[in-house]
């Protein structure tokens, strides 16, 4: 990885060039014909937070969203959802009407490309996947889907699963999604909550080289389904596959086809639900969080297009599983008319991925970027990626090395679009934007429409110091509710239990004078020695730059008002060893680069870093099983890509 790299570091300058065709510049013009004047992204950011209304209502019109709008307000009732609050009521929507409304405009363009680790590769224009959603709406519909049914969904991240949602969507069906590498346990956790319809689910699916029989395993959580009326069996992994052992199985082929093409739309209101996806369930019972068909709709537009400049012509890739947000967030590149790369397997080698299929924009999270860099690849000179024109990176904070890599390896005319946000909105908090600098270990700017805050101890706004990422106006894709959360107490608890009215994250988070953000982490795994915080990403930073070091983990056992041992465990790189000098250099370098304080008690190596599923650090749930927690209550193995290596991190 780049060496000698320091926080705020130059490396990127969006030319003139880029500045007047970018997506945003076009949407500021527009406000100029409209009288507003923003000068600056500061400028716009600004008007976007303070005039909510009249920010989403010009994104709504920017975009001619597919729908009614209506004449009414663009907010009733608040401050939050949580609250009553209600977004543009009496609008109607259908996110799926929006996905394919070029499939009136340009139906041969390519709406998908889909590759998987096994070779398997497929196209699909517009109008192709439009036929395929008219199928299989059809299908779903004789089966008795309809308006606030559950279709749950038990795929990996194949065209047949964005073909079940949007057909799903289309309906006024509710959909929820896991990926095949989830356990039995971890699936019903999420879906019994829900109480879905149908089912769809595959046989199996490849990974790394090795293929994984599932049918057993959808047996079992249709067994746990009673609210099932069908299971709909694709068989991916085995063409011959049959739903035979299933108690109300069928096979995708044999869906009821439609009379016709025709591909219609139920139109629902602005927050009626589209999609329930979860927190990632390292512990206790996975919240399920339910999204509006508008709320996404408006964010994705206005994520997709002004921040990561994408639209008509971009091909946009992001490595993703369909238990994770970024595959809803992917797929919603139909919004903006581009082509998107669906890709099902390990990721061996993405970037060579990402050159076969003409990708200008290629999503990764952060964890990808810096096993790249250790293991000292070039890919702008192994690759052509003369087309690539945006990097995203997002999953954990960014090192500025990771940054300085991006350019020295990859390429120097592409915007790196390291972001922040979650599950819980479908989208990122703060992130990139092509009219602003670039700088090492910092992301540009906070999202349009986000106010984004860092509160102090004192529970006031800082700038230039660390504190609480919270966010004091509402965002139209904030959850509309949480399922089976009668009165919203554990809505209100996930979030506004800190600071009524105002959302906090859960992050810690740095906004500097000119707007630009550096995320430190989770706040409630924060070091905090002898009253100095540090967030562990700083500490990762440090210790992952060594060659020796694959990965590491990093936990203070102190409780509040209680001391504890910071505790420092390492996953080494091939072939090295826990030597006493490398010990010695971990505890010089930490002393060194951040404080004495923080030098670790103990550096444990272990074969592997605990991670979710969607390559999170596990730094919460290990915290609480070395302070006396059951494993199997303060972690979820099956929403775990290793659970086996739990057993090493106990007191």
């Amino acid at each position: 990885m780049a060496g000698g790299v320091s926080e705020g570091s130059a490396l990127w300058e969006p030319s003139e060039g880029v500045v007047a065709d970018a997506r945003v510049t076009r949407f500021v013009h527009w406000l100029w014909e409209r009288g507003v004047r923003a000068e600056s992204y500061d400028d716009l950011w600004r008007w976007s937070v303070t005039e909510v209304d009249a920010f989403w209502d010009a994104v709504w019109s920017y975009f001619q969203v597919v729908g009614e709008r209506g004449d009414g307000p663009v907010r009733t009732g608040g401050p939050m959802p949580v609250d009553g609050l209600k977004w543009f009521p009496g609008a109607t929507v259908n996110y799926a009407a929006n996905a394919l409304r070029r499939a009136g405009e340009t139906p041969d363009e390519t709406a998908v490309i889909f590759r998987s680790e096994a070779g398997g590769h497929r196209v699909l224009t517009y109008r192709e996947l439009a036929l395929h959603v008219a199928e299989v709406r059809a299908g779903l519909a004789a089966l008795g889907v309809g308006r606030g049914d559950r279709v749950a969904a038990y795929v990996p991240n194949i065209p047949e699963a964005l073909i079940c949602f949007l057909a799903t969507a289309s309906l006024g069906a509710i959909w929820s999604s896991c990926s095949p590498d989830f356990g039995s346990s971890s699936v019903i956790d999420r879906f019994a909550q829900i109480e879905p319809k149908v089912l769809i689910a595959v046989d199996g699916y490849a990974y790394n080289g090795k293929r994984f029989d599932r049918q057993e395993v959808v047996g079992e959580i249709e067994a746990a389904l009673p609210s099932l009326a069908a299971t709909v069996l694709i068989p991916y992994l085995d063409p011959a596959a049959t739903p035979d052992g299933l108690r109300v199985g069928m096979h995708y082929g044999d869906l009821p086809r439609p009379g016709s093409d025709t591909l219609e739309f139920e139109d629902v209101p602005f927050d009626h639900p589209l999609w329930v996806v979860y927190s990632s369930g390292t512990t206790g019972l996975p919240k399920p969080i339910v999204h509006g068909h508008g709320g996404v709709v408006l964010e994705h537009l206005k994520a997709l297009s002004f921040h990561q400049d994408l639209g008509p012509g971009d091909v946009f890739f992001w490595f993703t599983t369909t238990g994770w947000m970024m595959w809803n967030y992917l797929i919603s590149g139909l919004l903006v008319g581009s082509t998107i790369v669906m890709y099902d397997g390990a990721p061996l080698d993405l970037w060579s991925l990402a050159a076969d299929s003409g990708v200008t924009y290629m999503g990764v999270g952060a964890p990808y970027i810096t096993a790249s860099a250790k293991e000292g690849r070039r890919p702008g000179e192994e690759h052509d990626l003369s087309g690539l024109r945006g990097i995203g990176s997002t999953g954990s904070p960014l090192p500025p090395e990771g940054f300085a890599w991006v350019y020295e390896a990859v390429g120097k005319d592409l915007l790196l679009g390291s972001f922040s946000g979650g599950t819980d909105i479908c989208t990122g908090f703060v992130g990139p934007s092509p009219l602003l600098p670039l700088r090492a270990g910092v992301i540009q700017c906070r999202g349009l429409g986000a106010k984004v805050e860092a509160f102090g101890e004192d529970g006031t706004p800082v700038i230039g110091e660390v504190g609480e990422l919270v966010i004091t106006e509402p965002m139209p894709s904030m959850p509309v509710f949480f399922w089976n959360d009668e009165g919203g107490d554990r809505y209100r608890d996930s979030y506004f239990d800190m600071y009524p009215g105002v959302w906090r994250h859960g992050d810690w988070i740095k906004i500097l004078p000119d707007g630009g953000c550096v995320i430190y982490g989770r706040s409630d795994s924060t070091l905090n020695r002898g009253g100095v915080r540090m967030g562990t990403s700083d500490f990762y930073r440090v210790v992952e730059a060594f060659d020796e070091i694959a990965d590491s983990l990093v936990i203070d056992t102190g409780r509040l008002g209680q001391e504890g041992r910071l505790l420092l465990y390492v996953q080494l790189a091939e072939g090295a060893s826990l030597t006493d000098e490398l010990v010695a250099g971990l505890r010089r370098e930490i002393r060194s680069a951040l404080s004495p304080r923080h030098v670790p008690d103990e550096i444990t190596a272990v074969p592997g870093i605990p991670r979710t599923l969607s390559g999170k650090k596990l730094e919460v749930p290990v915290r609480k099983i070395l302070q006396g927690t059951p494993v199997d209550k303060a972690a979820n193995r099956d929403s775990m890509a290793n659970p086996e290596v739990l057993t090493h991190f106990t007191p």
